[in-house]
């Protein structure tokens, strides 16, 4: 194989690799398609959920149709006052507690615009999602330059956010279910 041909396959390769990363698909753009679908037909405009895994973890979503998700989680240090909200289904109160009250450093806010899962990189003209924890932002608008990122840790921090949404998602989703 000549030296050309070895530099064009390297070439190839590469920008396979690097489009396969930026068109990396969403984990949780189903979850949230389902999520979205199940508000509306229960005629819901926010849900909570108790974290399945950790006792004083919690989770609420507000929902605009076919809008937006704004979605927080967040530890919260009266569980059982958050457990009376959910029982009672001030899904709304819960959101509001987790976004202002709960532990410091352990809130983590998710901007699904559109409501269709997050999305590594928007197209023109459309608007871009982002994920925020322990008061560190990061807007999924494709610039990861503007962000003082790499392309690499740009998709690591989109890939993280996303599989945290994804479990989010999934527990509101059994929440809504129940509720309708």
């Amino acid at each position: 194989m000549s030296a050309v041909v070895r530099v064009w396959l390297a070439g190839v390769l590469a920008l396979t690799v690097s489009a396969t990363a930026l068109a990396q698909e969403s984990k949780s753009a189903a979850l949230a398609k389902e999520l979205s679908a199940a508000l509306e037909a229960a005629k819901l405009d926010s849900i909570a959920a108790k974290d399945p895994a950790k006792p004083d973890v919690f989770y609420a979503a507000l929902y605009f149709p076919g809008t937006q998700l704004l979605v927080v989680s967040a530890q919260y240090s009266a569980p059982l006052a958050m457990d009376g909200q959910l029982t009672k289904k001030n899904y709304r109160e819960v959101y509001l507690d987790l976004s202002s009250a709960s532990v410091p450093g352990s809130k983590v806010f998710i901007e699904d615009l559109g409501a269709n899962g997050l999305v590594a990189r928007p197209r023109d003209e459309e608007t871009f999602d982002a994920f925020e924890i322990a008061g560190k932002r990061t807007s999924f608008d494709g610039d990861w330059k503007k962000q003082q990122l790499s392309e690499e840790d740009y998709m690591k921090a989109f890939s993280a956010a996303d599989q945290h949404y994804r479990e989010v998602l999934a527990a509101l989703l059994a929440q809504a279910k129940k509720a309708s």
